[in-house]
């Protein structure tokens, strides 16, 4: 029961940034008004690419993760991916860049996005029995799985 909580979780968050990913490929402009980006001429087009590339692989890694009997790692892309751009605006604040309410309410996204694909990891990628387990050994009133 508690898998398909966590499998639930993880394709709704896929659900939304797969939307994301799909506005940036046929409107950039998505981009420019959620993120802030100013975008002129051809970095249109790299806006488009990169930003859509980045929101659809992470999504589509998670959705493979959550749905295909052992392929729990693919889970780690969209954690390593996110990590990394968090990574990147910790360094950019710490070195000056301007930090607003968008950058921070980013960071936090990105930060429980990590949180939720580790976790998401580690309770899908145990064994059924190691997870039956642990629910007999804590008892029928106090079940941990």
């Amino acid at each position: 029961m508690t898998n398909w909580i966590w499998r639930g979780a993880v394709l709704l968050w896929a659900a939304f940034f797969t939307i994301l990913g799909v506005q940036g490929v046929l409107d950039p402009a998505t981009f420019t008004e959620t993120f802030g980006i100013g975008i002129e001429g051809a970095a249109a087009n790299t806006v488009r690419a990169d930003l859509s590339a980045f929101f659809l692989v992470a999504a589509g890694s998670a959705a493979v993760g959550a749905l295909v009997p052992g392929w729990t790692r693919a889970l780690l892309v969209p954690a390593a991916l996110y990590g990394t751009a968090l990574t990147g605006r910790l360094l950019g604040a710490a070195m000056g860049d301007l930090v607003n309410g968008a950058i921070v309410q980013a960071m936090i996204i990105e930060a429980l996005t990590v949180v939720l694909m580790v976790a998401s990891w580690w309770v899908l990628s145990r064994p059924a029995a190691i997870q039956n387990a642990a629910v007999h050994v804590d008892g029928p009133d106090n079940i941990a799985g």
